[in-house]
């Protein structure tokens, strides 16, 4: 599993959710779709109509994955922060009962407001 008590998850540049799409649907339940997804060097995150399924390539070559499926219905509060004129990054926090924060970083230019709205319709 991510260790998600290092701080920030990643630094991510959202990519067509179709280049992952792929590799994840073995791990996708009847019904569920992808809605958005982001890239950091090795890793990914994506964000369906009912989780966030984080991706960790390990090893030298990054064939290993982890897949750690981060359920909406676990959340108990979020928060999101655009990015500024001189802080580009945004930021989406997470809080999950057992499990603490989690907190993604996206590159400019990302659009974390549609995030909010995804994860406001699932959990409130």
């Amino acid at each position: 599993m991510i260790d998600f008590s290092n701080g920030s998850l990643f630094k991510l540049q959202q990519i067509d959710p179709g280049s992952v799409a792929t590799e994840l649907q073995p791990l996708l339940v009847q019904g569920e779709r992808l809605v958005s997804a982001y890239k950091g060097i090795r890793d990914f995150v994506v964000f369906t109509d009912k989780r966030a399924i984080a991706v960790n390539a390990q090893g030298i070559t990054g064939k290993k994955r982890d897949y750690t499926s981060l359920p909406y219905s676990k959340v108990q509060a979020f928060s999101v922060e655009t990015a500024g004129h001189f802080d580009l990054d945004a930021e989406l926090d997470l809080w999950f009962s057992g499990l603490g924060k989690v907190r993604f970083e996206f590159k400019g230019k990302s659009d974390i407001r549609m995030l909010a709205n995804l994860i406001g319709t699932y959990v409130l």
